[in-house]
């Protein structure tokens, strides 16, 4: 018995090494240890030998089939590395080829029509300011003449965070004017500014979104009035638009950090339920101005006897929904690159001062 186990060890094992796939290996397996297979038909032969006979044999044969066992699963195994390095090997990139010419990236329309802001606007000479997303209660409010129980600083408008180490309130920014107020603290008049940025409120639809862009531009000197404000806006509405002869009209209105405000509208014509910029027998609010409250310039260390100026606002989802036909705030940030195809620009059309804006 001990020749003929040691005979169909060597035979199996071979056998093991010898298959070419996991078929072939799959077939040695049943033939060694299936319900029919070599080994299993020795074992069951056991029962006819003497107790010394079938414990000694019965230990050689478990032996035997635990070495079988493994050397199948070290070869299974040498199969699956083989795989994956052939999988690996075929499915490998040359980094080295060129970039397919249909692959290339978009600019996404904030980004671009934030270019084109700054394009507008740098050519009257404005330059460019920037400051933190986290701000304190100073910057974002009192600084700008926001009284404690105006209706912007509730909760239900804005995103607080747990207060600073020495107590002071913490929120989210909810517009771009605290960079105002830190350029008119760092900066020695005259300033003109204008401030691209990130903001955040608490409301979310069509039109409105939690995380949106504003831009804002400040003007501080001693001679800007209101004219100056006027001609600068509109100037601004017809360069952005591309419209020559574009409508502007200014209203009278309220903000608490300028005085007097007034609400920009341009014109515009909804014929047949279809909204076109230009000409037309109706008009649409596009942002906000005014002169800058004396109280805003001394809360800042400017002599309101001395200087003065105006400041506008405006979002730039909005202007860009408007300019490029987007129906939906919300797609803006929905990561879609379909959406991104359509409405996105290719890089060579970024603008400039010198190359004009992208119509």
């Amino acid at each position: 018995m001990q020749e003929q186990i040691d005979r169909l060890k060597g035979d199996t094992l071979g056998r093991i090494a010898a298959a070419a796939d996991a078929a072939a290996l799959d077939q040695v397996r049943v033939s060694a240890l299936g319900k029919k297979g070599d080994i299993t038909e020795m074992m069951k032969q056991l029962g006819r030998l003497t107790p010394d006979e079938r414990r000694t044999t019965g230990q050689l044969l478990n032996a035997l089939k635990d070495e079988v066992t493994a050397a199948i699963a070290a070869r299974e195994a040498e199969f699956r590395s083989a795989a994956i390095d052939a999988k690996l090997s075929n499915e490998r990139i040359d980094m080295t080829l060129p970039a397919r010419p249909d692959a290339g990236g978009r600019i996404h329309p904030v980004s671009q029509t934030i270019d084109e802001l700054t394009a507008v606007f740098g050519e009257m000479g404005f330059t460019v300011a920037e400051g933190p997303d986290i701000e304190g209660d100073f910057y974002n409010f009192t600084a700008l003449n926001i009284p404690p129980e105006h209706p912007a600083r509730q909760a239900h408008d804005t995103f607080y965070l747990p207060p600073a180490a020495d107590g002071s309130t913490v929120l989210l920014r909810t517009h771009t004017s605290p960079v105002q107020i830190r350029t008119m603290q760092q900066v020695k008049p005259p300033i003109r500014i204008i401030v691209p940025g990130r903001t955040y409120r608490c409301d979310y639809d069509a039109t409105h979104s939690p995380m949106f862009h504003q831009v804002e531009g400040l003007v501080v000197d001693e001679t800007s009035h209101m004219g100056h404000l006027k001609g600068c806006l509109i100037e601004f509405c017809r360069a952005f638009f591309g419209i020559d002869d574009l409508p502007v009209r200014f209203r009278p209105s309220y903000f608490p950090f300028t005085e007097p405000s007034a609400e920009v509208d341009i014109g515009c014509s909804r014929a047949g339920g279809e909204l076109r910029i230009g000409a037309g027998g109706d008009w649409l609010e596009i942002l906000g101005c005014g002169m800058v409250h004396p109280k805003v310039l001394a809360n800042c260390g400017i002599d309101p006897q001395r200087y003065q100026g105006f400041a506008f606002g405006m979002g730039i989802e909005r202007i860009a929904m408007l300019k490029y036909g987007i129906p939906d705030l919300r797609t803006f940030y929905e990561s879609d690159l379909r959406w991104l195809r359509h409405y996105g620009f290719v890089p060579l059309d970024v603008p400039s001062m010198t190359s004009g804006l992208s119509q």
